[in-house]
């Protein structure tokens, strides 16, 4: 098997959830997805799992984080700066929340922070290596 990830989250309306990770481009894998659970693809790779609150609870006893904050932000690869744009854009309409933080805009990368329905922190980037200013990149 290759390596993967699975992003579990806890969500309070699960149906409502699929259809904002939807919006923004995930695919549902309905082999992986129940009344309780629902398997969003992003990649062959990445994968998030959205849980109802009962089903998390099955998994852990740590509390669920309010809405209001954030343990962990995740980036999503966009192929183009009009990508982030229409993610963003699909975010807000889906029931979730846009720019939650600052534009960045480094001319060889861009990106759009959102919220999904239960205050899950995603960041929309598009990033071209090839225009990293040579002082810029890890080495």
């Amino acid at each position: 098997m290759s390596k993967t990830i699975f992003v579990s989250l806890p969500v309070t309306d699960l149906k409502a959830s699929m259809t904002f990770y939807e919006s923004i481009g995930f695919k549902n894998n309905p082999q992986f997805t129940d009344e309780t659970a629902a398997c969003m693809v992003w990649s062959e790779a990445i994968n998030f799992m959205l849980l109802t609150h009962a089903k998390w609870r099955t998994f852990t006893n740590r509390p669920i984080p309010p809405k209001t904050s954030s343990e962990v932000m995740l980036a999503l690869s966009c192929d183009s700066r009009d990508a982030v744009d229409a993610m963003s854009r699909a975010a807000a309409a889906n029931g979730g929340i846009a720019d939650i933080n600052p534009i960045e805009d480094h001319d060889f990368m861009y990106t759009r922070d959102l919220a999904d329905p239960d205050g899950h922190a995603l960041g929309a980037m598009w990033m071209d290596m090839s225009a990293i200013p040579s002082g810029d990149k890890a080495g």
